[in-house]
């Protein structure tokens, strides 16, 4: 397509769950719902159009010992876009990925710097390893790097105790949530007991990522605060593996993350029925795959959420909370094309017909 081609998408456009569109026409990378007057070149796209979808916890840059180069940084975002993935919420990487901003034909990415975790209490080459009375300063430095969030591991294996524990102690979670939201940033944190959430909530911490370990009775915490959740369950999945690794050095953790995985999709139902928000994300990179977000789709609709819900989180929902557009007029044209409603049936995110970034026919 040239560059003063016409796209014309025709059939259905999901601007909202019941904002349906019969056309939407892409003008120099542009989103409009007029025909552009003596409109030339066109070249027209047929079927069910959503929203360019969300991951809103994505590692682009980061493999299972850490940093990767940038071709295979750049394979993993590709992987993304090939599934629909258009934003990206990077959920702490050790690799500068400002190169991407300046390829449009790569996803979007909404970063949080690099993870920030206690002194021995994460995965090696992942994070900054560092002591409470650190945690400000670096804190505030990755706030300054990302693009408007920071990431914090709230708890890891403890190998004295044998099992998961918090990581932080609440006064200082309390002073580096505080000077994030100072410098304008929001805070999230990597958390799968239970132990480690009233402090991070009562600090004011604004996501938790995977959040298995939310109970009934911390439910209303968080509704009442606000916090969203970002379940992360194609990852959660791994637990069990995970347990049988660790079950001759660690029996008590084990049997806690056997717990967490089973009771997971309990969590997510009754976390969305009490009114939390919930988003989707995949934690690819790492020793996860790119290209997860169907699976992780269809995982919140296993969980109870209605396919709109599921959808929602992954579109809609999830650029409003990141701050970026949908299909609203004038904004860039990031969308991805499907053959039926996934409305109807989210699986057919698995298979997109055509996936469009900044107006372009990428996919």
């Amino acid at each position: 397509m040239s560059d003063h081609a016409v796209l014309h998408v025709k059939g259905r456009i999901l601007a909202g769950p019941e904002d349906v569109q019969d056309d939407l026409w892409v003008v120099d990378g542009r989103i409009s719902y007029d025909r552009p007057v003596g409109a030339h070149d066109v070249r027209t796209v047929e079927g069910w159009a959503l929203p360019g979808l969300v991951d809103a916890h994505c590692h682009v840059g980061l493999g299972a010992h850490g940093p990767v180069d940038q071709d295979v940084a750049e394979k993993q975002a590709l992987t993304d876009r090939e599934a629909g993935t258009l934003l990206i919420r990077d959920a702490g990487s050790p690799s500068d990925t400002r190169w991407t901003d300046a390829r449009e034909d790569l996803p979007k990415i909404i970063r949080a710097g690099r993870h920030i975790a206690r002194t021995r209490r994460y995965i090696r080459d992942f994070a900054h390893e560092i002591e409470p009375d650190d945690l400000v300063a670096y804190v505030a430095q990755e706030a300054r790097r990302g693009d408007g969030w920071v990431k914090l591991v709230g708890d890891w294996i403890d190998r004295d105790l044998g099992d998961l524990s918090a990581c932080w102690p609440r006064g200082a979670v309390e002073a580096a949530i505080a000077e994030a939201h100072r410098l304008g940033a929001r805070v999230t944190a990597h958390c799968f007991a239970e132990s480690s959430l009233t402090d991070l909530v009562e600090a004011g911490i604004d996501c938790i990522e995977h959040a298995t370990g939310l109970t009934d009775e911390l439910i209303p915490l968080f509704a009442e605060r606000g916090v969203a959740i970002v379940p992360t369950l194609v990852n959660i999945a791994t637990f069990p593996a995970l347990a049988e690794g660790g079950e001759s050095k660690f029996p008590r953790w084990s049997a806690h993350m056997r717990r967490l995985y089973e009771r997971r999709y309990d969590t997510v139902r009754n976390a969305h029925d009490a009114g939390i928000p919930v988003y989707v994300g995949t934690d690819a990179g790492g020793t996860l795959p790119h290209g997860l977000v169907a699976a992780e789709v269809a995982e919140l609709v296993t969980a109870g959420l209605t396919p709109v819900e599921a959808l929602s989180a992954t579109t809609w929902n999830a650029r409003t909370w990141l701050g970026r557009p949908g299909l609203d007029e004038g904004e860039a044209a990031d969308l991805v094309v499907y053959e039926t409603d996934p409305r109807a049936d989210v699986r057919v995110l698995s298979t997109p017909r055509r996936v469009v970034l900044n107006g372009r026919v990428v996919g």
